[in-house]
């Protein structure tokens, strides 16, 4: 990275670091999923610091009963945020780091890639058109969304890292890990960005699926046993966007259907700026991919689209069709960054050229300023999110199909006698373990007030017992029998077969990519020259003047 990219890159964090101020305020902004989020991360933390490298039980959430929606839902925030707290950040503001941190990645990493693509002055237009469109303060400051706003620094790194397989295969890894429907969105992206995908991206994104295994193999397969497709079924038809919302500047903090779908008003300028290009044929074959990833992600988003919800039923799992704003997002900036470059290279006087871009940047800056502060800020005692929580952070959709959606009430004691007579003494409970003595006067059953998932098995003595997790006096709750005398009983979260093989996948993977690494490192290729690189915009026929 020389000098002048240097420089260019400082500047640019400068500029993403102003929207990221009001974080500094005091307590957690007030969001849709703010407070879940935090809730989620502390139980993370919890069980990651029992030694469990691969959370996948909230031991506070759902009243205290657990909840598996750690296995569900995307890790990487929660992992991000593990770091700070354990250098020690309070679970509110390691959030808000992440959080932080992921925005200004995002625009840095876009300018790295877009500068790559059409040189560096569309770089610096498409990153700040990136960063500063309107839904990205719809998940920052609004919703509270963490896992779409962090797979918003991952889909420009792995486009930059598009012909180098194993650092795109960890590109993709972390995408994968940000966020479940969008990895999806974005990898479509990825896969087909230079047409049909070659070896080397197919190696790439195959790799990344491979050590993210641990996580997407699991959650795949043991999806069943949850009240997903119940939940979520038939969600999408409630959700299309108007097709006046995309240019509308209808700023709100509202919920979903009422939430701004604006594209931006530099967005839709560069927009239609760039019809003219495609017109006059300027740029056509360098942005006639994007151009159509634009027009379809505003489609799927209609009303007009729902004969196609309707036939690939695959789709019904983004739940919104709204969701597809992201893609929206990747699309626009990189069709208005490049028409303001050409512009711009147009300008032949350089105190012109850099008035105008300068006049550009700040447009695109001011335009969202009012957007950068959330509705306001709650400051929450660190206790809230470490003891029992009363939700799941989730709409109920990883719950147990044995069990209800929530259960909405907590429990007196965590083992209860609810046939016979004996005495219990509770001596160890960690989030994947509970233990206990019994003294039994005569056969007696339990329920354990722990919501039954498939892992949990329940030991007498050292030896496995049978359960029920169905009684409808106990609905997905652990009911045991023992028999009279004394028992060390102990109820433990173990892997099952396809959580072992899955994380046995990422570890070979992950061997196997280091290994690479180290021999590539030690017997260097010869430099080869890339063929087929595309030329930068600056010095393309259709674009003239110097940076």
């Amino acid at each position: 990275m020389n000098i002048r990219i240097r420089y260019i890159v400082a500047t640019l964090c400068v500029i993403f670091s102003l929207p990221i101020l009001p974080l500094l305020t005091q307590g957690l902004p007030l969001t849709h999923d703010g407070k879940d989020h935090v809730a989620r991360i502390a139980n993370f933390y919890q069980t990651l610091s029992e030694g469990n490298i691969v959370p996948r039980w909230g031991e506070n959430l759902n009243w205290g009963y657990g909840h598996p929606v750690l296995q569900f839902l995307y890790p990487l925030p929660s992992y991000a945020a593990s770091i700070f707290h354990a250098i020690g950040f309070s679970y509110v503001d390691s959030m808000k780091a992440v959080v932080a941190l992921s925005f200004i990645a995002s625009g840095v990493f876009m300018y790295l890639f877009a500068s790559g693509e059409f040189g560096r002055r569309a770089g610096v237009f498409i990153s700040l058109l990136y960063c500063f469109a309107p839904y990205r303060f719809v998940d920052m400051t609004v919703r509270g969304a963490i896992g779409e706003h962090i797979a918003f620094v991952f889909l420009p790194l792995a486009l930059f890292f598009l012909h180098k397989s194993l650092y795109l295969s960890l590109a993709v890894f972390l995408l994968i890990l940000s966020h479940n429907a969008l990895s999806i969105l974005f990898l479509a992206i990825i896969l087909f960005w230079r047409g049909f995908p070659s070896r080397g991206v197919l190696t790439g994104v195959l790799l990344g699926f491979a050590l993210s295994a641990f996580f997407w193999i699991p959650a795949y397969a043991e999806g069943k046993y949850t009240l997903r497709d119940i939940v979520t079924a038939g969600e999408f038809s409630g959700r299309y966007v108007p097709l006046h919302k995309f240019i509308t500047p209808d700023w709100n903090f509202g919920q979903g259907n009422d939430l701004t779908k604006f594209l931006g008003y530099f967005q839709i300028a560069g927009i239609v700026g760039y019809l003219y290009l495609f017109v006059k044929k300027i740029g056509r074959k360098k942005l006639m991919l994007t151009f159509a990833i634009l027009l379809v992600s505003v489609y799927i988003q209609t009303s007009v689209s729902e004969p196609v919800w309707n036939a690939i039923t695959i789709l019904q799992k983004f739940q919104f069709p709204w969701r597809f704003m992201s893609v929206s997002v990747f699309a626009s900036s990189l069709v208005a960054g490049y028409f303001f470059a050409w512009i711009s290279g147009k300008i032949y006087d350089n105190n012109m050229r850099n008035l105008f871009g300068a006049a550009v940047i700040i447009g695109i800056i001011a335009a969202s300023s009012y957007m950068w502060k959330p509705q306001r800020f709650i400051e929450y005692k660190e206790e809230y999110f470490t003891g029992v929580y009363p939700g799941t952070t989730d709409t109920g959709e990883s719950s147990p199909i044995w069990s209800v959606r929530f259960m909405e009430h907590g429990f007196q004691d965590p083992l209860e006698v609810i046939a016979g007579d004996a005495q219990i003494i509770q001596t160890e409970r960690m989030t994947t373990l509970h233990t206990y003595s019994v003294d039994a006067e005569i056969p007696s059953r339990f329920v354990e007030n722990t919501l039954y998932f498939p892992g949990w098995n329940v030991y007498v003595n050292g030896e496995k017992t049978d359960i029920q997790f169905q009684d409808p006096a106990w609905r997905g709750l652990m009911t045991f029998d023992v028999p009279a005398g004394s028992h060390d009983i102990s109820v433990r979260f173990e892997k099952t077969k396809v959580r072992s093989f899955a994380e046995l996948f990422s570890l070979i993977t992950l061997i196997g990519i280091i290994g690479t690494a180290v021999f590539k490192f030690r017997h260097p290729d010869r430099p080869k020259a890339r063929e087929g690189s595309s030329k930068k915009l600056d010095s393309s026929p259709e674009y003239s003047g110097s940076e």
